[in-house]
């Protein structure tokens, strides 16, 4: 302020000096008057100027001059420059907070006070086949059609999630993904839509209901049997050949009940356990041999006339590195199986090789009825039965090839299955090439 006071005073001043020069004593108050009306017009130029840049959003801020307008301008400018730098840092937070929604697993999709598309993650727009692009601003309720979901969105009651069927995005099976979808409400009637994949989590639940239910029954139909026996024995004058029968048949279903209760263990255990190292190396030639005693024992007991051919061929002489008791439980439940479900008198071949990549090829062919296309994905299913009386009557628990795979899996191999129905199947373990080697010539039969 006195500087503006000081350069209207010498304003005027000077302009009443220049009257009294050139025009005399009698002009100098005309003079004042006309250099006090030249400063206030070139102040009001000035201030004039600094309005319209302003109206303009601030571009071409004159710099900093002499004066109150000068002064303003630069406060200005300084004001701009830090509202320009928090507006570019609000922005760079924002892109950070977005970058980090389009990482989540989970879909995001913001949607506005009515229920208008804002934003949406990757895993949103393909788990409710959303445009990012073209359905900015669409009602999320016109494009996502579940009638759960629509009547959870309009409901404004958020206290729970809603489960719905994914139609634009699949699971592994080709089945529509299941989605759990939660809303959280923010800045007033805007909301936050989150949706996570619980496909796996539900065919875990699943299967978990499928597993009790299938080992209750299991576990309960021996029981029953064993109970009627044992009332019969308590209640009824047998001869002792009936008693005897009696007592067998409880001894089968008692050992039935045992070798259920011993592959639950082993599935809990191989769950449950570490893969096992290279440490350990276990001649196949041995694995081979307690396999051939077991099939021609168990191939005795179901056809003991007609029996089974069983062949044993080992082409080279390998050692496999793992657990001996593992790869001889999951080696032994292949060729089992096959004997079970091949009629007597039919073929059972098994065969050890080394692949030409390196890997171990363990595999078990029948002649056997074969099995159709569409169970063979589900084989290594706990409690999986093609034919569930075939099972019962030949002894099987539905555990054995889920048994392979865990040992395969551990291991890092795979078990590999074909079959053709009125043809016989093969059932293949295939091990990595870390795992088999070349036997060594003082080797023993279990390293």
């Amino acid at each position: 302020m006195p500087f503006r006071i000081a350069t209207f005073l010498a304003a005027s001043a000077v302009a009443a000096g220049l009257a009294q020069w050139f025009f005399g004593w009698r002009f100098v108050g005309w003079g004042a008057w006309i250099g006090a009306l030249a400063w206030l017009t070139l102040d009001a130029w000035r201030a004039n100027r600094l309005l319209n840049v302003l109206r303009q959003g601030g571009e071409g801020l004159p710099s900093r001059g002499p004066g109150i307008w000068g002064e303003l301008a630069e406060r200005i400018r300084k004001l701009l420059r830090e509202r320009e730098q928090d507006t570019r840092q609000a922005q760079e937070r924002l892109q950070e907070f977005l970058a980090a929604f389009q990482a989540s697993p989970n879909g995001v999709v913001l949607v506005d006070e009515q229920g208008r598309i804002e934003w949406c993650n990757q895993t949103a727009a393909a788990q409710f086949g959303i445009d990012a692009d073209r359905d900015m601003a669409q009602h999320l309720a016109n494009l996502v059609r579940d009638p759960a979901f629509v009547a959870y969105l309009a409901s404004w009651n958020y206290s729970r999630d809603v489960v719905i069927d994914a139609t634009h995005a699949r699971g592994r099976g080709g089945q529509p993904m299941r989605l759990s979808v939660q809303v959280h409400p923010y800045a007033g009637n805007r909301r936050m839509l989150l949706s996570r994949d619980v496909t796996a989590v539900e065919q875990a639940e699943a299967m978990r209901r499928d597993f009790v239910a299938n080992v209750s029954h299991e576990i309960r139909t021996p029981l029953t049997v064993l109970a009627g026996f044992v009332e019969t024995l308590q209640n009824l004058p047998l001869e002792p050949e009936e008693r005897s029968r009696y007592l067998n048949l409880m001894a089968q279903q008692s050992h039935r009940m045992e070798t259920l209760v011993n592959d639950l263990l082993t599935l809990s255990r191989l769950e449950g356990s570490a893969a096992p190292t290279l440490g350990q190396w276990t001649r196949v030639k041995a694995l081979m041999a307690q396999c051939e005693d077991e099939g021609r024992g168990l191939s005795s007991r179901l056809a003991p006339q007609a029996g089974h051919r069983l062949s044993f061929k080992i082409e080279a002489d390998s050692e496999i590195a793992g657990v001996p008791t593992e790869l001889q439980s999951a080696m032994s439940n292949l060729l089992n199986n096959a004997i079970r479900y091949t009629p007597g008198g039919g073929e059972v071949g098994v065969t050890w090789r080394v692949l030409p990549d390196g890997r171990g090829e363990y595999a078990v062919r029948d002649s056997g009825p074969g099995i159709a296309a569409e169970h063979l994905p589900r084989l290594t299913e706990r409690f999986y039965r093609v034919d569930r009386s075939r099972s019962r009557e030949t002894g099987g628990t539905g555990l054995g090839l889920a048994i392979v795979k865990h040992v395969a899996q551990r291991h890092g191999g795979e078990l590999r299955i074909e079959s053709t129905v009125g043809q016989g199947s093969r059932f293949a373990l295939v091990f990595p090439v870390t795992r088999v080697r070349a036997a060594r010539a003082a080797a023993g039969a279990l390293a």
